[in-house]
């Protein structure tokens, strides 16, 4: 039989912690949006700002891939160059003002949490900046110089390449977002499990279209038709995917409730 005074102390529990969970009205949630909204804008208007200043490295940076197979940008237009340096500017400031802007994000969610899930607010910050961070550098350091290399000198060493500044700037843009936002999976489960959209069951029984979804963007970002290095591509995305499915299990609210059931 159930101890009266258990159960009644579980129903206060979970009075309790219902009740840090404030209501806000649709005028309050549109308000609250506006203002993460305008101090998301500020930090990135802050980020250029600091980052125009530093646009000549960054330029050089963003081409280095390019410079080391002896070959520069040339541009057709007299705006190009401009274009190219408000873009590396914006790009840089935007990365640079990420950890103030998720915690905008973070702020704007935070109502709908439990106390004690705010405290993955350090965890959620430190993981995206740094999957992010490691997508974009595998794709700069790894895939970028790969695609180049075969692109311009194996398929294109019978033709004179002249690589505008626009459509280098949209390669290197597709690569270096593809493959930071692909890094951001188990951030996305991560969201998806907490508000009990996916659970980790779902995301283990369906894993075989994951692989070939996986496998289709890794042929797609993958410079040469040789399937090892296809493979080389899938595999880390492949291990986050698992890693997601883990986290899906550790913050899905069906284990929330089990673990509250059994306190």
């Amino acid at each position: 039989m159930v101890d009266p005074a258990e159960a009644v102390g579980k129903a206060r529990a979970a009075v309790t912690q219902r009740a840090e969970l404030p209501g806000m009205s649709l005028m309050e949630h549109l308000d609250e949006l506006r203002r993460r909204i305008i101090h998301s804008a500020m930090y990135l208007g802050a980020g250029f700002f600091i980052c125009w200043f530093l646009r000549d490295r960054i330029v050089d940076f963003l081409q280095a891939p390019l410079n080391h197979i002896g070959k520069s940008l040339v541009f057709t237009h007299p705006m190009d160059a401009l274009n190219l340096q408000l873009q590396a500017a914006l790009l840089a400031g935007a990365i640079l003002a990420s950890p103030f802007i998720l915690f905008q994000v973070w702020l704007f969610i935070a109502p709908g949490l439990y106390q004690k899930e705010k405290r993955f607010v350090i965890p959620f910050m430190a993981a995206t900046v740094g999957l992010f961070l490691t997508g974009a550098s595998f794709g700069y350091f790894f895939v970028l110089p790969a695609a180049i290399k075969i692109l311009i000198v194996d398929f294109g060493r019978n033709f004179t390449p002249m690589v505008t500044i626009e459509d280098y700037t949209g390669f290197f843009l597709s690569v270096i977002l593809g493959l930071g936002i692909s890094f951001e999976l188990p951030i996305l489960i991560f969201f998806l499990a907490l508000f009990g959209i996916v659970s980790p069951r779902f995301l283990w029984k369906n894993i075989r279209y994951a692989i070939l979804a996986v496998f289709l963007v890794a042929a797609i970002i993958t410079p040469s038709p040789d399937p090892w290095t296809m493979c080389i591509y899938a595999i880390p995305m492949l291990a986050l995917y698992m890693i997601g499915i883990g986290v899906a299990w550790w913050v899905h609210p069906s284990r929330r409730k089990a673990k509250e059931q059994a306190e």
